[in-house]
């Protein structure tokens, strides 16, 4: 499935600041021990951006593996039903 986005040219370069209200401190201090510790050097910013990506990546892939999935099922169905395959573009 391929996005249609319009991005502005100066998007990719545009910094943004982010607070979070309530989060609890034992989950933050949970999270810094368990996964920015040991796996990003203590730095928390680069934790958040890693995983905010990681997390797009693998929808990106479960959508495009559900639409293939789906896909293929409705022209498996189109062909047992005796018409022909619907015509993929």
């Amino acid at each position: 499935m391929k996005k249609n986005t319009a991005v502005l040219s100066t998007e990719n370069d545009l910094l943004v600041d982010l607070t979070f209200h309530n989060v609890p401190a034992s989950l933050l201090s949970e999270f810094a021990e368990k996964i920015v510790t040991p796996y990003y050097a203590g730095n928390i910013n680069a934790a958040i951006q890693d995983l905010m990506h990681k997390a797009l990546s693998e929808q990106d892939f479960i959508l495009s593996h559900i639409t293939h999935v789906r896909t293929k099922a409705a022209v498996l169905q189109q062909e047992s039903v005796g018409g022909e395959p619907a015509r993929l573009s």
